[in-house]
């Protein structure tokens, strides 16, 4: 039986990537962008500062692909690299203005409804909801605003959290339910 390209590794991919196959890097970031994606969305919370991240993430990936040693998924080397382009980031837009867009496409699937009348409602509803919660998340602290973004969003575990932005697994913890003390707060007074 022939291996498809979906059935191959991610390491038997790098190896062809490095090796100079344009196939091979095309069907990485095609398995992973739909996650730096919406890590990058989530953290930046517009659209077009989520695509710009994701590319920052991917160029960084291949810029440093052959320091790829398996240690760990991929994944979480995703995620390492973007939680430091992330930072970078923020800290860019520290010395500006920071301006956010909600585009509703991107926040809110159409919700599955028995009654065709209640689906626009339950839409606008869901809608409102994430955008608020999208607000919410931006006002934490970059730090807690990444752990919550790893371990809500990708779930990945703390141990995997600490290795990601070089923190112990205890700090990681801490940060986290801190961010949920602080959005529930947030949230209770946030209409």
């Amino acid at each position: 039986m022939k291996q498809t390209i979906q059935d191959t590794s991610d390491e038997v991919l790098i190896a062809a990537a490095l090796d100079g196959s344009l196939t091979a890097w095309n069907a990485l970031v095609r398995r992973h962008e739909r996650q730096v994606y919406n890590f990058s969305l989530r953290f930046t919370g517009n659209p077009d500062d989520a695509s710009d991240l994701m590319q920052e993430v991917f160029l960084g990936l291949y810029r440093n692909l052959e320091n790829f040693r398996g240690q760990s998924q991929l994944t979480t080397w995703l995620f390492r690299i973007g939680h430091n382009k992330a930072v970078d980031m923020a800290r860019r837009r520290q010395a500006g203005p920071v301006v956010t867009a909600l585009d509703d496409e991107v926040h809110a699937e159409v919700p599955q409804a028995d009654d065709e009348a209640e689906l626009p409602d339950r839409h606008l509803q869901e809608q409102q909801s994430n955008a608020r919660i999208q607000r919410v998340l931006q006002q934490l602290p970059v730090e807690q605003r990444l752990v919550v973004e790893l371990k809500i969003f990708q779930e990945l575990t703390f141990d995997d959290i600490a290795e990601i932005e070089s923190i112990s697994a205890n700090t990681a913890k801490t940060r986290f339910y801190a961010a949920l003390k602080k959005l529930k707060s947030l949230l209770e007074s946030t209409p």
